[in-house]
């Protein structure tokens, strides 16, 4: 008795059916289900969706070239006056040059037991109106490194208690000392700014202080969310890190950090500005704030000045420099030209080509392209 097998060939290939056929369907062709690569017969697998594609004329680029350089450089002029009215004045006091009154601290170290002050006065040629920023400025140093960036216990700082005890294996080196926990731990914590700054405005002889604000100066959500003491009684905060050490380079625990508990351990303010890592190696960080009290009369009047330095941040080691800047802020922040030169830049590029394309457009825009064929 003969049998006969029909196999049925689809599009890619494949059998569909019929025994012994590699690839094929179940026996006799009739009770599997079909298998074929063919994609589904769908606008997008199959290609068909509508599609737009800009044609670029003389009609549609000339307009856009003049209507950004004119749009782009009145915000550019804008942008770049508004930085130039910002008030900013900057001292450094590093003391690398012999003359200056820094020089004898120079090569001051972590260890130091004996404080090195020093006095710097100068003059302010235009009066501050608005409030006044101090902010502390370093070159030459790296916070934006690996492992530095790294170093340091987060839940140890939102007030985890086991972290206090415990911290994360990230912060060695400095992690224990003396076989007790350091709080806080790492190589950013450990490597805090710690210079103190003093302003004094002299008339007639008479040093005058001015009001420094040392609150306000972080932002909200590292204050009030990502950085918390231990949980316990707050106002005994040496109970509170009961069982731990200092990080080496500091001269005092982190629970004397200030006497005002709500700024105080953790959250105290100076070490939460140190502990948000900065980008670049040259940078600034807020240090303190001055309010204009009077509408009247200008935060900072003209006049001669004097900054009171306790120099115990050493730089000179790594080739570091340190700066003092007193500046004021406008709607766009602080003192910064380059976003209304970049503004005036593209902007009279685009104008400068617009022109261009129009006198070639003008030129040779209308001009027969159409090949003349001699007879």
């Amino acid at each position: 008795m003969a049998v006969n097998y029909s196999v049925k060939e689809e599009a890619d290939g494949h059998p569909s059916g019929g025994v012994g056929v590699p690839g094929g369907g179940a026996v006799g062709g009739g009770g599997g289900a079909v298998k074929t690569r063919k994609p589904d017969n769908t606008a997008f697998k199959q290609q068909r969706l509508p599609a737009w594609q800009p044609i670029l004329t003389a009609g549609t680029v000339l307009p856009a070239f003049f209507i950004i350089g004119l749009i782009f450089i009145p915000i550019g002029i804008g942008i770049f006056v508004t930085s130039n009215n910002i008030r900013e004045y900057e001292i450094d006091y590093t003391g690398t040059e012999p003359s200056s009154p820094c020089n004898k601290c120079l090569n001051v170290s972590w260890d130091s037991t004996t404080p090195c002050t020093c006095t710097i006065n100068f003059t302010l040629e235009h009066s501050f109106e608005s409030n006044v920023f101090m902010y502390y400025g370093l070159s030459n140093f790296y916070q934006n490194h690996r492992r530095y960036v790294k170093s340091r216990d987060d839940s140890q700082l939102n007030g985890d208690n086991s972290s206090l005890l415990n911290p994360s294996k990230e912060c060695e080196p400095y992690r224990i000392n003396e076989d007790k926990p350091i709080a806080p731990c790492g190589a950013i914590a450990n490597s805090m700014f710690n210079d103190t700054l003093e302003l004094y405005r002299i008339d007639n002889d008479t040093r005058i202080p001015i009001t420094l604000i040392k609150k306000g100066i972080a932002w909200w959500t590292d204050k009030n969310v990502k950085f918390r003491n231990p949980t316990g009684d707050g106002n005994n905060l040496t109970a509170l890190f009961q069982g731990t050490t200092k990080p080496v380079n500091w001269p005092k625990p982190v629970y004397m950090l200030d006497p005002e508990p709500d700024n105080n351990g953790f959250i105290n303010e100076d070490f939460i500005v140190w502990m948000r890592t900065a980008a670049l190696p040259t940078f600034r960080k807020l240090y303190r704030l001055i309010e204009r009290k009077n509408n009247l009369q200008p935060t900072l009047q003209a006049g001669k000045y004097s900054l009171d330095i306790a120099y115990n941040y050493p730089v000179h080691s790594f080739d570091g420099r340190k700066r003092m800047i007193l500046s004021t802020i406008s709607w766009m922040g602080g003192k910064n030209p380059f976003l209304g030169i970049a503004y005036i830049t593209v902007g009279s590029i685009c104008f400068f080509l617009g022109v261009v394309l129009l006198i070639i457009h003008h030129k040779y825009g209308n001009r027969n392209t159409s090949a003349d064929i001699p007879n």
